[in-house]
């Protein structure tokens, strides 16, 4: 019998909380956008190979604009798409191993701690989770009803993950075995750390399960009253090992990015670590970054922050490296006003927006100071917010009278527009 959880109260509500279906797009199914069609490429882990990482780009100079946008799931989203790119979009990508699953394409929503097995900093290297919950996910038919906003996190103890309060999280514990967590609640579930993905996807399959016998069509975990409850009751219906004593991990939470610049490895071998600009990676730039890739460990793994790690490169080349990649417009150092910031599309891409985001922000962090550690930002072309972070951050969001700047769940006055830049990084020194 599971042990009894202490549940704190949240923004849980009742049954039949959407009343629509999801409209999330994928690889397949597109988006139509304002300037263009949209297609989401989901990307487990945000790992790739140089050749997948390649394939991503010729798909986004052959049927995109030519960009690629980094989102904050770890996924790749590619712009100005023909109404007719579908087809030939999903076969360049199955080709090259990135659309396994036709039904499961929008339901590999899977994040995982970016630096795993580079740095020395997390209790194991859950690469290997990542594969295997993927493979799990595609051979599991009845998980390709989740939704695509649904996420599944995949945390090697340092707590990074954790703080993007995905719908189910598996932790690496101290002791071997990895504990299951649930919207923002830890649970006494643990298995054998090598049974984690099977865990995980467990707990999305219990998702499913008690949202069906609520009559639900929630999305989200946080949707379903008492949902880590039922579903852990689930699980231990279906036979999951759990502790005899529960003992949780320690919850912490880091919301910044992954450290940045030259990572050390504690086997004496180097990784990059970067973020773009605004989460929006040019053709040149994605060029650069499969050539780096090409001479380290031929792969790429990008991160929820919109940052772009390269593993095992040279170490006697890394600064190098490093200076190029800085050249061609990624930041490279925490302190830099880019870090952290963030937009949404903006005009011309979105109909909705009052006003092309992207170059108002480019203009004030162009000429914003560094400082030691600003706030996140996130840029909002109307109030729907699309694209914010999940934690507290710096909100500036387009109105009628100019943007609205101060912290997340305010109401934020309106800024006059020759005082914006000052607004912004006063709001993002607050302690």
């Amino acid at each position: 019998m599971l042990p009894a959880m202490s549940i704190p109260s949240g923004a849980q509500t009742g049954p039949g909380v959407r009343g629509r279906g999801d409209a999330c797009p994928g690889a397949v199914r597109l988006h139509e956008a304002a300037d263009g069609f949209l297609a989401r490429v989901r990307v487990p882990g945000g790992r790739l190979s140089l050749a997948q990482a390649g394939a991503l780009g010729a798909a986004a100079a052959r049927l995109g604009d030519g960009n690629l946008e980094l989102t904050s799931r770890g996924n790749v989203q590619l712009r100005g798409l023909r109404r007719s790119a579908g087809a030939e979009l999903a076969s360049l990508l199955q080709s090259a191993g990135l659309l396994p699953s036709l039904d499961h394409d929008r339901a590999r929503n899977v994040v995982a701690s970016p630096l795993s097995g580079l740095d020395g900093r997390g209790r194991l290297d859950i690469s290997p989770w990542v594969v295997q919950l993927d493979e799990i996910l595609c051979g599991t038919g009845n998980l390709a009803n989740l939704s695509g906003r649904f996420l599944i996190g995949l945390d090697d103890g340092r707590g990074d993950v954790v703080s993007l309060r995905p719908d189910v999280t598996v932790v690496a514990g101290r002791d071997g075995a990895a504990w299951l967590r649930l919207g923002d609640v830890d649970t006494p579930a643990t298995v054998p750390a090598a049974a984690a993905p099977r865990l995980a996807a467990q707990a999305a399959e219990a998702f499913l399960a008690v949202r069906h016998d609520l009559g639900s069509d929630a999305w989200r975990v946080l949707e379903l009253p008492d949902a880590p409850r039922r579903m852990v009751r689930w699980l231990e219906d279906a036979g999951v090992t759990t502790a005899t004593t529960p003992r949780h991990p320690p919850t912490a939470h880091h919301p910044d990015p992954p450290q940045l610049g030259v990572v050390p490895g504690p086997d004496g071998r180097t990784s990059l670590s970067v973020l773009s600009r605004l989460g929006r990676v040019t053709a040149d730039q994605w060029r650069r970054v499969a050539a780096v890739a090409a001479v380290g460990g031929r792969s790429v793994r990008l991160t929820p922050w919109r940052g772009v790690v390269l593993p095992h490169v040279p170490t006697a080349t890394a600064d190098d490296l490093l200076a190029e990649l800085g050249a061609a417009g990624f930041v490279t150092r925490a302190g830099s006003p880019w870090a952290g910031a963030t937009a949404c599309a903006g005009r011309p891409g979105c109909a909705r927006s009052l006003t092309d985001v992207r170059h108002d922000a480019s203009v004030v962090l162009a000429a914003a100071p560094s400082a030691r550690r600003p706030l996140p930002v996130h840029w909002s072309g109307c109030e729907r917010r699309c694209g914010h972070p999940g934690t507290t951050h710096v909100e500036v969001v387009a109105g009628e009278f100019g943007y609205h700047v101060g912290l997340s769940g305010q109401e934020n006055p309106a800024v006059d527009s020759s005082h914006l830049a000052d607004a912004v990084s006063s709001a993002r020194s607050t302690p």
